[in-house]
């Protein structure tokens, strides 16, 4: 079971608080000796400052060295005292302020809120309140604000204990006992397992990228390397700095939760797959294009379509000619990907698709009768299985079909027996984009292979992917994570092949 301690500058800071045994003060957090405890321990810091070198960054520092999971980290610390980092992506911040304030206090130029564990008691910046707590997390924060034409975050500070009146003391109780309740909320196995990493998966997604039986290949797979695999939701986003690693199993996109879980927990000095980096680059096909031909690796002819363009739309029919492919950048699962026969297909098409993307992809149509797709870890071939058209369709996904999506049939095949030049290929695809899990999609006419894309968090179903190598598959993808976590226990920098 995860240990919570509380660590305040002064014993009188928590004077207004139920007495704990859960809480310390910070000489005595210091003094303890290092390696004391066999518990994952988790600190809440709530020293008075965390000004660098002072008591509340020793605090922080030296829990981070003890390998205790810290709350505000030493990099959260730094980070508050840079301004620069302030200039936070808020959608119409001017309106919400605005509306926000009293009529009777339009006409100020200044105010502030506090912040507790990404909670406040102001319903209307409640997304403003989580948006910052999830770039700084910190027990207790105070944002300010202020308005020259516009309203801006002029500050966002740490809050000490002593400062609270009482019914903001009332209000951090509250939101305390919440926090710790999420930390607590599934005990620990009696075994004391060397690693946790935390599973992010989504029971209703309708095309997940595990099916329950992989789910559970994963769980014992790690188990049988001392590794604890924790299936969370999007919900768990405040326990996961109590794990050593994150693993997404559910659909990525760089604009929800995943990409929030992978960033956070990168900052955490998580071993993370996928991490935000991959996920930014694989969920946008124009991105992927550019990648490819810069580096002159094959892919099918593309042209980038902009909207309101019309002229640019002729020009590349003239280039492309029909039929052609549209895609909008951040689609997956052959969603949002539309084949076009002729023009008027294509005015209608790129009507509705442009109300999604302002840039669309346009690509000459190559029909196979299967893709490739190449398992890629660590930069090395995991698995290779062929993807076949869904029956009278062009594509493996049919979500033209009434009810949920139909797929074509798939074959496993040993990476020994796919075609060198197919491998060879999806390697290359992957070195630009890092060192993760991903799947590579390939389509070969006649011995030449072109790249359709390169896909994070790739499908591992059970019965599909691994079909040559069984549980095989799920080991070495654990067994990556370990081999990352020992590095990071160790110290060493770079999570690349060794």
């Amino acid at each position: 079971m995860t240990r919570l301690v509380i660590v305040v500058e002064k014993a009188s800071d928590w004077g207004s608080y139920y007495p704990s045994i859960d809480v310390m003060s910070a000489m005595d957090y210091l003094r303890s000796p290092a390696g004391g405890d066999d518990e994952r321990t988790h600190v809440l810091n709530l020293c008075r400052s965390y000004k660098y070198l002072g008591t509340g960054y020793y605090v922080s520092l030296l829990a981070e060295a003890r390998g205790h999971r810290v709350m505000p980290s030493v990099r959260t610390v730094n980070d508050l005292r840079r301004r620069s980092l302030y200039g936070l992506d808020i959608e119409d911040l001017n309106q919400k302020l605005t509306h926000f304030l009293p009529a009777g206090g339009r006409d100020t130029t200044d105010f502030g809120i506090l912040v507790y564990f990404g909670e406040t008691a102001y319903p209307a910046l409640q997304d403003l309140a989580r948006q910052v707590f999830e770039m700084f997390p910190c027990p207790l924060l105070r944002i300010e604000f202020e308005r020259d034409r516009v309203w801006q975050v002029s500050s966002i500070k740490p809050v000490g204990l002593q400062t609270l009146d009482d019914a903001q003391e009332d209000a951090f109780a509250q939101e305390l006992d919440r926090f710790s309740k999420k930390l607590w909320r599934k005990p620990r196995a009696r075994k004391l397992y060397r690693y946790d990493i935390a599973m992010l998966v989504d029971p209703k997604e309708a095309i997940p990228p595990s099916n329950k039986k992989a789910l559970r290949a994963f769980i014992a797979a790690g188990k049988s390397l001392g590794i604890e695999v924790d299936p969370i939701g999007k919900n768990d986003y405040q326990r996961l700095a109590e794990y050593d690693g994150l693993f997404i199993r559910e659909t990525t996109a760089s604009d929800n939760h995943t990409y929030r879980f992978a960033h956070r927990a990168e900052k955490e000095g998580m071993v993370v797959i996928d991490d935000p980096t991959s996920i930014l680059r694989c969920t946008n096909k124009i991105f992927l294009n550019d990648v490819m031909v810069a580096r002159k690796l094959a892919v099918p002819r593309t042209e980038i379509l902009y909207r309101d363009d019309a002229k640019g739309m002729k020009e590349v029919v003239a280039k492309l000619g029909f039929p052609l492919v549209l895609k909008i950048p951040d689609g997956s699962f052959s969603r949002g990907v539309v084949k076009v026969e002729n023009e008027a297909a294509l005015t209608q098409a790129v009507s509705g698709l442009f109300q999604h993307s302002a840039l669309l992809l346009a690509q000459e149509y190559v029909y196979t009768e299967f893709d490739w797709r190449i398992g890629v870890l660590n930069r090395e071939p995991l698995y290779a299985c062929k993807y076949y058209m869904s029956r009278g369709h062009w594509q493996i996904y049919n979500h033209g079909a009434k009810g949920t999506a139909k797929t074509g049939g798939f074959e496993a095949i040993a990476i020994g027996d796919a075609p060198t030049e197919v491998v060879k290929l999806a390697l290359k695809a992957t070195q630009p984009i890092g060192d993760g899990l991903y799947g590579v999609d390939l389509k070969q006419v006649g011995d030449k292979p072109v790249v359709i894309e390169v896909n994070d968090n790739p499908s591992i179903d059970a019965g599909v992917e691994d079909g040559q190598i069984g549980d095989q598959l799920y080991l070495r993808v654990m067994q990556e994570f370990l081999r990352r976590m020992e590095r990071k226990r160790q110290g060493v920098t770079g999570m690349g092949k060794v």
